[in-house]
């Protein structure tokens, strides 16, 4: 029997609502899966025929070591999503990526610690974007909104602030507008297995005004299925094959979660493109659990032959 470790971590044990319906659904196909957190020196990868990322939540602020870790497992098993996709997709820089190749990005400016100051970095964003009321600022490597906020243009200097305290953390800004309609419409995420559409979901709108950024693993989370446009679906498909040009893929992966909100025209922007420990969202999306096992089983069965 095919063996399979479902990365977590110690931080986040109990907190992935995914895990349960998962591993039911391994039990179901008879894929021998056991839960492991990353930060565990004590579990032997090698033993298993795959490790699929989970929940290895509190990457964000133990990223080189994480990458680290994914690179002996990458050398001792097979890794899912694999290590050079997870290299680029856990630092926001990738949107500029996807955006260089033409693919419709909520706008994105990024700050980094080395020769930049926060004050007159956000003052020339907010020259560039004199439309937007609201704006967020986040650490490019993140996740889940922690250390992210929203602000009016009239916090620039509690913005600046915010700026200033990752830039002496060593970590590099992402600044974007905040686009009004996620506090109407929420969020679409759209998710794939092996490149094929599964299912999606409504995410409401995380950041409120005046709330300070979440210090946990991650903000709560409203959540609804959603049966997406067909200008998402599109544009999801979009975004799927820009990420494989870019990182010069020649199959689909084995997940992927894009998603989108809608700009003022109406029209749908990336927001994001997990590809590495993303929610899935299995109890909102029926059968989802049971198919995303069936894409795990081809992996496993292609890499003990290859």
């Amino acid at each position: 029997m095919s063996r399979l470790a479902l990365a977590t971590a110690i931080a986040a044990t109990g907190t992935d609502t995914d895990m349960v319906p998962l591993l039911d659904a391994c039990a179901r196909a008879g894929l021998s899966a056991d839960v492991r957190a990353w930060d565990d020196p004590t579990v032997a990868w090698s033993r298993y025929d795959a490790v699929l990322l989970r929940s290895p939540w509190d990457y964000t602020q133990r990223l080189p070591e994480f990458l680290d870790w994914c690179a002996r497992v990458d050398a001792q098993s097979r890794l899912l999503n694999p290590l050079a996709v997870v290299r680029w997709n856990t630092d926001k820089h990738y949107l500029a990526d996807l955006a260089a190749r033409g693919v419709p990005v909520v706008p994105s400016a990024f700050v980094e610690p080395e020769g930049e100051e926060p004050l007159p970095a956000l003052q020339a964003f907010l020259a560039t974007h004199a439309d937007a009321a609201e704006y967020v600022v986040k650490p490019t490597v993140s996740a889940g909104s922690r250390d992210t906020q929203r602000y009016s243009r009239a916090q620039e200097f509690a913005a600046a602030n915010h700026i200033a305290r990752l830039l002496d953390a060593g970590r590099s800004v992402l600044l974007q507008p905040y686009l009004a309609s996620v506090d109407r419409d929420g969020e679409t995420a759209l998710l794939y297995f092996d490149g094929v559409y599964s299912h999606a979901i409504r995410k409401g709108a995380l950041l409120r005004p005046d709330d300070g950024a979440t210090e946990a693993l991650f903000a709560p989370e409203q959540i609804v299925a959603r049966e997406p446009g067909d200008d998402e679906r599109t544009l999801a498909q979009r975004v799927l094959e820009a990420a494989a040009a870019a990182l010069n893929l020649d199959a689909p992966l084995p997940y992927a979660r894009v998603d989108l909100i809608r700009d003022s025209d109406g029209a749908p922007r990336l927001l994001e493109l997990e590809l590495c420990e993303p929610s899935l969202f299995f109890p909102h999306g029926e059968g989802s659990a049971d198919r995303f096992v069936a894409v795990l089983q081809r992996a496993i069965k292609i890499s003990a032959t290859s």
